[in-house]
C-alpha cells in the first residue's frame, strides 16, 4: 500500500486494504494502561502489582495478529509511570511506539481488585488520565487500517466523539463496551449501571462486544437483550459478541455479514441487506484452566479481532479466542502473556 499523505482529524486515513511503504498494515489500540493490584481467591496468598488493562489485549494481538500487522498503541500515560510503562510497552512484539503514546501530568489509573469467586470481584479505580477528544487523534490515526477499541475505564472517550470515529475513520471500528456499563459509587468502587444511549453507543462500531451480564444490562427491563439487540444490527452496527466465561461465547450478526474486517466499512451509510440476523454460540475449550481470571474478556477480543484481520472464519476466530481467554487465568498479571499464551498454541 502507497502512503496517502499526511491527515488532519477531519480527513480519512490511508485507503484500506492497501500495503503501507513500509509493507505492512496497522491496526490501532485505543484503551488504557492500568496498575492493577489483584487480591486472588484464599486469603492467604498475597496481593499480585503488575500492568494490566489495555496491556492484556496488546499482549494478545502479538501473538493473534498475522505476520503483515503492527500495532500502534494509542494511550495517555500518567507521568508517575511513564518510564516504566514504556519499557514494559517495548517488550511486546508487533508494537510501534511513538505517534499514539501521549504523557500526561498527574498518576496513572490504578486499581484495587478483590475477587470473591471466579466471576464476581470488586474494583476500586483511583488516578487516572484526560479523555481523548477528535481534534486530538488526527496525527495518531495517521496510517492506520483498522481501530480495536477497549473501554478499561469508559472514560477514554465521549459518545461525541465516538460516533465521529463511525463517520470519520474508514477502517473497521471494533469496541469492547465493557466498562461503559459501569458507574463509581460513592465508596469509589465500581458497580454496574444500564449504558445510557447504548443504542448510539453500539451503532457508533461495526463490531461490539462485551460479557453476558453487561448484554442483558442494554435491553429494556424484563425483554429478551438477543430480540432488542436484533433490531438495531444492520448498515452500521454488523456484530455482536457476547462472552459467556465457561460456556463460552455467543454472537448475533447482521444479514449478509462479512467476517472480513476489510469489508465491514463498506455497508456506512448504504441501504443495508434484506434479511434476517443470524446467531451462534462456540463453546469454550475442555481444559480445566484455574487462576487469575482478570483480563479474560481482553485476551478474548483482542483475539477474535486478530484473527478476523487473519482471515479466519467467524466461529474459528471464536474459537482461538476462547481458548486464549480460558488459558489466560493461568497468568498474573499482562507482563509476558504473549509468551504463555503462544506456548498454550503448541500445546
Amino acid at each position: 500500500m502507497k502512503g496517502q499523505g499526511s491527515t488532519s482529524a477531519n480527513e480519512p486515513s490511508p485507503i484500506l486494504g492497501e500495503e503501507t511503504e513500509s509493507g505492512r498494515f496497522r491496526v490501532g489500540v485505543l484503551g488504557t494502561l492500568i496498575w492493577d493490584r489483584i487480591y486472588p481467591l484464599g486469603a492467604e496468598q498475597e496481593p499480585v502489582e503488575e500492568w494490566g488493562g489495555i496491556s492484556y489485549s496488546l499482549e494478545a494481538l502479538a501473538v493473534s495478529l498475522p505476520d503483515e500487522w503492527v500495532v500502534r498503541p494509542i494511550l495517555k500515560v500518567g507521568e508517575d509511570l511513564a518510564d516504566p510503562a514504556l519499557e514494559y510497552l517495548s517488550s511486546i512484539p508487533k508494537l510501534e511506539l511513538g505517534t499514539g503514546i501521549e504523557v500526561t501530568s498527574g498518576p496513572n489509573p490504578r486499581v484495587e481488585l478483590r475477587y470473591q469467586d471466579r466471576d464476581r470481584r470488586s474494583e476500586r479505580p483511583s488516578g487516572g488520565v484526560p479523555p481523548w477528544v477528535w481534534e486530538d487523534l488526527g496525527p495518531v490515526l495517521q496510517g492506520l487500517d483498522a481501530l480495536y477499541l477497549n473501554f478499561i475505564t469508559g472514560q477514554e472517550m465521549s459518545l461525541e466523539t465516538a460516533v465521529l470515529f463511525r463517520e470519520r475513520f474508514p477502517g473497521p471500528l471494533y469496541a469492547d463496551l465493557h466498562t461503559l456499563f459501569t458507574g463509581i459509587s460513592s465508596s469509589g468502587k465500581r458497580f454496574p449501571r444500564q449504558l445510557p444511549d447504548w443504542e448510539i453507543w453500539f451503532r457508533a462500531f461495526d463490531a461490539v462486544q462485551m460479557n453476558e451480564d453487561e448484554f442483558r444490562l442494554a435491553a429494556a427491563s424484563g425483554s429478551d437483550p438477543w430480540e432488542g439487540a436484533a433490531d438495531f444490527l444492520g448498515r452500521e452496527l454488523k456484530l455482536i459478541a457476547v462472552t459467556m466465561g465457561p460456556r463460552g461465547a455467543a454472537y448475533l450478526a447482521a444479514p449478509g455479514f462479512q467476517p472480513d474486517p476489510v469489508a465491514w466499512p463498506g455497508t456506512r451509510g448504504t441501504p443495508g441487506v434484506v434479511g434476517n440476523p443470524h446467531s451462534g454460540r462456540v463453546p469454550a475449550p475442555d481444559d480445566d484452566f484455574s487462576g487469575d481470571p482478570t483480563g479474560c474478556g481482553d485476551v478474548w477480543g483482542a483475539t477474535f479481532f486478530g484473527r478476523l484481520l487473519g482471515g479466519d472464519s467467524l466461529e474459528d476466530a471464536m474459537l482461538r479466542a476462547n481458548r486464549l481467554a480460558a488459558a489466560n487465568v493461568e497468568h498474573h498479571g499482562a507482563r509476558g502473556l504473549h509468551l504463555h499464551l503462544l506456548a498454550t498454541l503448541r500445546r
